[in-house]
């Protein structure tokens, strides 16, 4: 497995859950009712945006370290 390849995955999880939960706070927003856990848009939207975030550097994380095992030539098969 290639380094920094959990990461990646990790990532682009999270920034899926990311999407979903600012989805939930614009139909929220829209709509004008509580879904979930009684959380309002601006919280939602916060989350995502919290989620996003973090995903972002996940996945930076996880290319730098597959940046440097490919600079140092070590990789594990």
């Amino acid at each position: 497995m290639e380094p920094g390849f959990k990461r990646t995955t990790i990532a682009r999880i999270l920034a899926g859950v990311g999407c979903l939960c600012g989805m939930m706070g614009l139909l929220e927003g829209l709509t004008k009712h509580e879904y979930g856990w009684g959380l309002s848009a601006h919280g939602w939207g916060t989350g995502g945006i919290l989620a996003l975030l973090i995903a972002l550097f996940v996945l930076v994380d996880g290319m730098v370290s597959f940046e440097k095992s490919r600079l140092s030539g070590t990789s594990k098969p």
